[in-house]
């Protein structure tokens, strides 16, 4: 459809849609278009389609889409002072750290900025911290990438590194987002940017967010910090951050809020993104170091046989795979295998341990991540199966050279790269 829009209004299209500026002169979070390729909005997603000159779009809805006409513009004022404040810190390369609950528009503000900068001819690095709602990297990952040209969603950038976490909450993985974008901030610094905006998850009330945003802030001491606030929610965080040098900014009134069900469909996207063109690689485990966090102790070593032969007795079976760890034994069986309460009870008297019994392919979904011998991130993978006979580990990923370190994290996809739930145990 064709819709003609007068300037001084703005066109609010929720995906998915796609949408082409015909004719006139519209602005999208600082990006500005004139007879553009066609912009792709994806379900779950709002563009605002600023309009300095009458102008004529050319509209294609999909399911669920919508499309609203406003007064003025929907980017707050606030945006544009604190686009002036970061341009006038004088020394360079400069980080700005952008924090907010989930929802509120750090991701559009993210854009907005790294947009004007562009226009202003700067070198523009974008790290993106939010493993959760990820859109430079793959999901349950933080990433970076060099930003060349104005864009109106992030997710169209790819990225130049990432860190896997493994994870899309924060909280179950503290110390290693730190370390991620430490990492990775370190990196984009020594290739010399003019400007450094630093995305964060939404995860800021309660006493653990407030701890980790101010370890988070504290670490990586960017040069000042904006924060977008809806009420109050940000204020026990601005008052343990009294060193740094502080900018509040306004959420859009145009926000849109999303639910946990969407917030899931926008990641899977990432994994469609990511795991395009893959194929199932067979990967000799003897060749790999496996990190994966004790989840299933692929990597560990038996040292104490009699110790093992004594539980393989209690046990009565013997298993697949085998491993004990700072706080469990794990015990692979086969599918058609069972192990009676009463053998468990006795091996956990016996180690003092927990006991973990996993049937094969439990493992089947695991979401992965693929390193080279130097750990230089090549992309994710989904673990199809591990041959514990054979050792070999199948793993369905784009990437086929130079795989010697995997890292296992604890998403589980399904054959459609849809999340499904863990392990049982992580289940309870």
């Amino acid at each position: 459809m064709n819709r003609t829009v007068e300037s001084g209004k703005t066109l609010l299209v929720d995906g998915p849609a796609s949408v082409t500026v015909v004719s006139g002169k519209v602005e999208v979070f600082g990006s500005m278009l004139r007879n553009t390729r066609k912009i792709v909005i994806r379900e779950g997603k709002r563009l605002p389609f600023a309009v300095k000159e009458t102008a004529t779009f050319d509209i294609s809805f999909g399911e669920n889409a919508n499309i609203e006409e406003v007064d003025g513009n929907t980017i707050p004022s606030s945006w544009t002072e604190a686009y002036e404040e970061l341009l006038n810190i004088p020394m360079r390369p400069v980080t700005a750290m952008v924090l907010g609950t989930v929802d509120s528009g750090k991701t559009s503000f993210c854009t907005y900025l790294t947009n004007k900068l562009l226009n202003g001819k700067q070198k523009v690095a974008i790290l993106d911290g939010d493993l959760g709602q990820s859109d430079v990297g793959p999901p349950c990952t933080v990433a970076y990438t060099f930003v060349t040209k104005p864009v109106t969603d992030l997710f169209s950038l790819e990225a130049k590194n990432a860190f896997f976490i493994g994870v899309t909450s924060p909280g179950k993985a503290v110390n290693k987002v730190i370390e991620g974008l430490t990492s990775l901030k370190n990196e984009i610094l020594n290739n010399d940017p003019d400007f450094l905006v630093l995305n964060t998850d939404g995860w800021v009330e309660g006493e653990d967010a407030v701890n980790y945003k101010f370890r988070l802030v504290e670490q990586l001491n960017p040069d000042i910090v904006f924060f977008i606030q809806q009420r109050d929610e940000l204020a026990p965080l601005l008052n343990v951050l009294e060193k740094f040098r502080k900018v509040l900014v306004d959420s859009p009134s145009a926000i849109r809020q999303r639910s946990r069900e969407k917030r899931r469909s926008l990641r899977e996207l990432g994994y469609v993104k990511y795991l395009r063109n893959a194929k199932v690689q067979s990967l000799p485990m003897g060749w790999l170091k496996i990190e994966e966090s004790e989840l299933i102790g692929l990597s560990r070593k038996r040292e104490n046989i009699r110790h093992v032969r004594k539980i393989y007795e209690l046990l009565g079976v013997k298993p697949l795979h085998f491993a004990e760890m700072r706080d469990k034994i794990c015990i692979v069986i086969g599918r058609r295998l069972w192990i009676s309460l009463d053998a468990i009870r006795k091996i956990e008297e016996f180690a003092k341990k927990k006991v973990v019994v996993i049937r094969k392919g439990e493992e089947q979904g695991l979401l992965m991540a693929l390193h080279d011998a130097e750990r230089n991130f090549l992309g994710i993978g989904v673990l199809r199966e591990i041959d514990y006979r054979r050792k070999v580990m199948k793993v369905y990923t784009p990437v086929s050279k130079n795989i010697s370190v995997v890292a296992i994290g604890r998403v589980k996809l399904d054959k459609n790269l849809r999340e499904i739930p863990g392990f049982a145990e992580e289940n309870q």
